[in-house]
């Protein structure tokens, strides 16, 4: 009995390890620390996120983010807002990394921004098919200060979405966003016809 003990604690030590050495911690600041301009930010429907991450696997990394469309709960088209590996300019030199991220829903149609500390992104302009004023940008935080990304894989850190629609009417953003469930069947369980969900990826 305390053998197979001392081997499953080994083991557990050695998957937290394993997992510890593939993820990347991801914080996060939102808006403007400035209230005034803030309340601008608002009401022009414009959303910026700050996002922080820490490993020393990102060292020496290019980050890509990508956009995935969805219409009805199918995959309609996947964009590259930033490929960092187009240029060694763009390689993580520390183990410290931070974008911010701009997104603008307006006259029918979302841009989007990425703003890091060694480039501006190309402005990326996709076409909305609800009124512009239901979109809104959800990270995946809830009440979390943090999260853990896999290195290994390409993750979700942002959903553009309308609300889900309850049977009273009354909707609901931060329902689909914390739910935790998997980005691509977003649409399918809270029948949200058209969303983009924002990844990143380090390569």
């Amino acid at each position: 009995m305390k053998t197979k003990i001392k081997v499953l604690l080994t083991f557990l030590v050695i998957s937290n390890i394993a997992f510890a050495q593939n993820t990347v911690k991801m914080t996060n600041n939102y808006g403007s620390e400035n209230p005034e301009i803030q309340d601008i930010i608002d009401f022009e429907n414009i959303y910026i996120e700050k996002l922080n991450f820490e490993s020393e696997k990102i060292n020496g990394k290019f980050i890509t983010i990508s956009i995935d469309e969805y219409k009805s709960g199918k995959l309609k088209n996947t964009s590259i807002l930033f490929d960092g590996s187009e240029s060694d300019y763009f390689k993580i030199s520390s183990d410290k990394e931070s974008l911010k991220f701009f997104f603008k829903m307006t006259d029918g149609k979302l841009k989007a921004y990425i703003r890091g500390q060694k480039f501006g992104s190309k402005k990326s302009f996709f076409k909305l098919f609800e009124d512009s004023e239901k979109y809104a940008l959800k990270d995946f935080f809830g009440s979390k200060s943090e999260l853990n990304l896999d290195i290994n894989k390409k993750n979700a850190v942002f959903a553009i979405i309308t609300p889900t629609i309850h049977k009273d009417g009354s909707g609901s953003y931060c329902e689909v966003a914390q739910s935790n469930i998997e980005p691509e069947k977003l649409g399918e369980q809270f029948k949200i016809p058209h969303y983009f969900i924002i990844n990143v990826e380090f390569k």
